[in-house]
């Protein structure tokens, strides 16, 4: 009979706290970008939009807090030396999926009064934006996965796959539309770049999840 894999951190619960917590935070910054680039396209700049921004930089803090602190924990008590250095790379490179919603969502910001988007593509990149969304937080249930099931994370990687497809699906449509236009081209580059900058989120949870496969391969072995 085969035993299942116990979970990585034993007993050692205040590590597993702040990794929960740190995992928390990621998704939570997914729901703030999704709900500010939602408000932003429907609206322009607004209060809101603000709001959302104040909560991802926030959290983009206490995240980079509770990274730090994982990691001189691992290293001052000598924790899980065959799997330290996996966990690292999953923490640094959710840290800078979280970063990276943080900046675009800046930059869409600050380029809001240059995008003119009509009532047909508002529907095809909110729908991008979710499928975006989608692929993050299966990323962040893929990444629970590890430390507690990991033959459970092969399930959650085909999910981010899927919407990573998707995206790349509605991006390539977005974009047909928008060079079939009559937009002046410097309109129609700016467009394209927007929805590559969005899109390429959901391959960046998809390049984590490649690296999580792998990881939780080597735990179940």
């Amino acid at each position: 009979m085969s035993q299942e894999t116990p979970p990585l951190f034993g007993k050692t619960k205040f590590l597993e706290a702040q990794i929960d917590e740190f995992l928390d935070k990621v998704a939570e910054g997914s729901i703030y970008f999704e709900n500010g680039l939602l408000v932003l396209i429907d609206q322009g700049l607004t209060a809101a939009c603000e709001e959302k921004l104040q909560q991802v930089l926030g959290l983009q803090e206490r995240c980079n807090e509770l990274r730090r602190s994982v990691v001189s924990t691992l290293y001052t008590e000598m924790l899980i030396p065959d799997f330290r250095g996996n966990v690292l790379s999953l923490l640094s490179n959710l840290y800078g999926l979280l970063r990276v919603l943080t900046k675009s969502f800046q930059e869409f910001m600050i380029e809001h009064a240059t995008t003119s988007i009509s009532a047909e593509d508002k529907v095809e990149i909110e729908a991008l934006i979710g499928f975006v969304v989608k692929s993050i937080q299966s990323t962040i249930i893929a990444s629970r996965a590890f430390f507690r099931n990991p033959p459970a994370v092969r399930d959650h990687i085909y999910e981010i796959r899927v919407f990573s497809a998707e995206a790349g699906k509605v991006a390539l449509r977005l974009k047909t539309r928008i060079f079939s236009s009559a937009m002046p081209l410097e309109r129609m580059m700016h467009a394209r770049d927007s929805i590559d900058i969005i899109a390429a989120i959901s391959e960046m949870a998809e390049e984590i999840s490649d690296d999580l496969s792998i990881y939780a391969i080597k735990r179940i072995l």
